[in-house]
């Protein structure tokens, strides 16, 4: 029997910089996961995905990563995705530094 599909979020790595970053509604690239899009359709998940894997000249191994609503936009569930908000673990640099 297949699992319910459940909210999800585009995710990817920044081609040149190879950053994370996450697909938004207006299709932008962003290094914030609760300025993502929040896709909560399966259908509509596998079109924006396929739309993503094709930006070659911008990003490597887009996924969709499970999300859930937040009070300050989409948030991770997994501690994979949680650990990928975060940055680098092997030094301050990036979206550490701003933060």
């Amino acid at each position: 029997m297949p699992r319910d599909f459940t909210p999800k979020v585009i995710t990817a790595n920044h081609l040149l910089e190879g950053d994370v970053v996450y697909l938004t509604a207006d299709d932008r690239w962003t290094r914030y996961h609760a300025e993502a899009e929040l896709i909560t359709d399966e259908a509509h998940a596998a079109i924006r995905l396929l739309d993503a894997e094709r930006q070659v000249d911008t990003i490597v191994g887009a996924y969709l990563a499970d999300a859930k609503d937040g009070p300050k936009g989409p948030e991770p569930t997994h501690f994979r995705e949680v650990f990928r908000t975060r940055g680098p673990s092997n030094y301050a640099h990036g979206k550490q530094v701003e933060l």
